[in-house]
């Protein structure tokens, strides 16, 4: 199975092609430019270098976020528009589900985020299991003091992974103290769309035209709103 893989999600780009379950090639960056104007020239570029063709895929995989609204959306959509062009399948992943792939060979539980601004973060849970990655906890956007305060809670060591870790790292330090886990920055705390590429392969295909963007923030609001309504029906 020939896959291209997709992330614009956040501020590093990233474009991979394997063949069954085989890396051929992966462009990446990690610099502050507009993702809609390079993202076709990196596939473009990848495809040419590992000698594919994209009437040669079988796959389109894209990371659907959380992370920047707008990033999310080229990728997503530049994705969407290519396998129905193909007519082949597309699968969405989890930004923060590729990140935890960072630490595949990390015993105990994975703490990816993305910072969320004004104290907040896109974050989740997870650990490997037989092999598997899994997830210990459903993604959330919250605020980062409380959720450190529920892992401490935990007693667990946990692995940090974020592109964002400096603007967090001396809070994690002090909640976490000897139980937090986190690299030095650099490579350990980018997703690599390769590892992208690897997870889609594992997961069956999405709908077309229904998939959409997972920016967690827009859904946290609506289960928020839902829930209130609810309890003033009750309590009306």
């Amino acid at each position: 199975m020939n896959i291209l893989a997709m992330d614009t999600s956040n501020q590093a780009m990233g474009v991979a092609v394997s063949k069954d379950g085989q890396p051929l090639g992966e462009l990446s960056t990690n610099i502050k430019k507009n993702h809609s104007v390079r993202l076709m020239l990196a596939i473009d570029h990848l495809m040419r270098e590992v000698n594919m063709a994209p009437t040669d895929l079988d796959k389109i995989v894209a990371a659907k976020g959380p992370g920047s609204y707008t990033g999310v959306r080229i990728g997503l959509m530049t994705a969407k528009s290519m396998a129905w062009s193909l007519d082949i399948p597309i699968t969405g992943v989890s930004s923060l589900e590729v990140l935890a792939w960072q630490g595949r060979f990390y015993h105990s539980y994975i703490c990816p985020f993305f910072d969320a601004r004004r104290g907040l973060v896109y974050t989740g849970l997870y650990r490997w299991t037989q092999g598997k990655l899994e997830a210990a906890a459903t993604e959330r956007n919250t605020v980062m003091e409380d959720w450190l305060r529920e892992l401490a809670a935990m007693n667990q060591s946990v692995l940090f992974l974020s592109p964002d870790i400096q603007l967090h790292q001396e809070n994690i330090r002090q909640q976490m103290g000897h139980k937090a886990i986190i690299p030095a920055a650099g490579t350990s705390h980018l997703a690599s769309p390769v590892h992208l590429a690897l997870a889609g392969q594992q997961k069956p295909a999405d709908d077309t035209h229904t998939l959409s963007p997972n920016y967690l923030r827009l859904a946290e609001a609506e289960a928020k709103w839902l829930q209130k309504q609810k309890d003033d029906r009750e309590n009306g």
